[in-house]
């Protein structure tokens, strides 16, 4: 089971070398792709069902829910096979090559809107959407999976990560930018041929960027018996007693939960909150000002720990939501209050993932199995539920409001936007700090357990 003792030797001292910068962007270029997707299904896919495609605000919200229920089981089926992959391009890679041509056929056909009856309509973006999340779920897990598969050393997880998480900004920053534009240009007035066209666009660029991924990376930290496939059984082994998981978990649910719901609600506040929907641009990128705490963590998670970073990010952010609160219609306390938000945000963003990436080594430590796929995706099933959530809440709230599209909204519907775009994601926030605080905990420091976890490594 065992590796020879100079193979263990050359992983060893493989895996504490730092990666190139090449690595380092390909990997970025991965979430840039997956970004130029997902933030489209993420902030304009509701308004594109409810305002373009002409669906239901309440089978929207059953919809976005469904989809995500679906992704909680196929996130650790996922992990499951991923663990059980034995191939010479590791255990994550080869599921990029394999899941990105399906992943951008599909989402462009999404978008396709095929003349339909109301009932046909539904069923169609049933089909494509959970396919859709399926897919993306293939593709962008094996992201997270490989994190603590490319390097051993905390410092040089955390500035990969920053690397990956600043692309994935990129990626949503360039679809803020130019989708709306795009849409109107493309569709000469016509949004359902905007949108097709552009999304296009974005899949077939995502899908250059897939296999950038895929060629210039690589996965170097094994367990003592290298890229053999684990059973089930044993994987499961690595989340028995694992707490800092339990936190990721609970984290994650709201922590997308809020994020998700700002951006899927944001359209809705502009356009008829505050009836400036000019500024929906503008907004939306801004709100990718998220790159600058993004940017920062390599630097204050020297000085700082990835907990109190996140809570400090958190804080942030409940104060952009009051900042746009006061605001009231004032764009330019929208803009401050936005700007600030984000950047607060961008703490935890690009944090979380190496707090996944951190349980796989204390599940390592605590049960002596190695199962990045199991725990990286099964805590993902949180991420999915909390994205289900804050996708179907928003509409939801619009629909117990009374909202019709494309029409002036009673001043009950414009409460549950202001409630969905303002007031839950600061709730919100506040119990994610609580959950940082009260849950998530460590029996001894990462960089003790590291050691521990090296010393056992070369005594097999």
């Amino acid at each position: 089971m065992g590796l020879r003792e100079q193979d263990l030797k050359k992983t060893i001292s493989t895996t504490n070398q730092k990666m190139s910068m090449l690595e380092k962007i390909s990997y970025a270029l991965g979430d840039t792709g997956s970004n130029l997707i997902y933030t489209v299904l993420t902030t304009y896919l509701t308004f594109y069902f409810t305002d373009v495609y002409g669906i239901g605000a309440a089978a929207v919200g059953t919809l976005m829910l469904v989809a995500r229920l679906v992704d909680m089981i196929d996130s650790p089926i996922l992990g499951i096979l991923i663990d059980k992959t034995n191939t010479k391009w590791g255990k994550s890679r080869p599921w990029i090559l394999w899941s990105c041509f399906p992943f951008t056929i599909v989402s462009i056909l999404l978008f396709m809107g095929p003349e339909l009856s109301a009932s046909g309509k539904l069923a169609y973006v049933y089909v494509f959407y959970i396919t859709a999340n399926v897919l993306y779920a293939a593709v962008n897990n094996p992201l997270q999976t490989m994190l603590p598969s490319m390097t051993n050393n905390v410092q040089e997880r955390t500035v990969a990560n920053t690397f990956r998480m600043f692309g994935g900004q990129i990626g949503g920053l360039i679809v803020n930018l130019t989708l709306l534009p795009l849409v109107a240009y493309l569709g000469a007035g016509n949004q359902q041929t905007g949108f097709f066209y552009t999304m296009i666009i974005f899949s077939v660029v995502a899908l250059v960027l897939f296999l950038i991924t895929f060629f210039n990376t690589r996965e170097r930290v094994q367990s003592a018996s290298g890229y053999e496939s684990i059973p089930v059984k044993e994987s499961i082994k690595a989340i028995k007693g694992n707490r800092p998981w339990l936190g990721v978990v609970l984290f994650g649910i709201t922590f997308y939960t809020l994020n998700i719901m700002r951006l899927s609600a944001g359209i809705y506040y502009m356009t008829y909150y505050i009836n400036k929907p000019e500024i929906i641009s503008i907004v939306n990128t801004l709100a990718m000002s998220s790159l600058l705490g993004v940017l920062a963590i390599p630097f204050l998670t020297k000085k700082f720990s990835k907990k109190s970073l996140i809570i400090t990010g958190l804080s942030i952010n409940i104060v952009g939501h009051l900042i746009i609160f006061m605001g009231g219609s004032n764009v330019t306390l929208i803009i401050i209050g936005t700007i600030i938000g984000a950047i607060g945000l961008g703490l935890p963003t690009g944090l979380l993932f190496v707090l996944k990436a951190d349980t796989v080594d204390y599940g390592e430590w605590k049960s002596g199995v190695r199962a990045p796929g199991i725990l990286v995706s099964a805590s993902g099933v949180a991420n999915k539920l909390g994205s289900g959530l804050g996708g179907a809440i928003p509409v939801w709230l619009l629909a117990a409001g009374g909202y019709i599209a494309n029409q002036t909204q009673s001043s009950a519907t414009l409460n549950m936007i202001a409630l969905s775009y303002i007031w839950l994601p600061m709730i919100l926030s506040v119990v994610a700090i609580l959950v940082m605080i009260f849950i998530y905990k460590w029996e001894k420091p990462h960089e003790e357990i590291m050691t521990e976890l090296e010393a056992r490594r070369a005594q097999q």
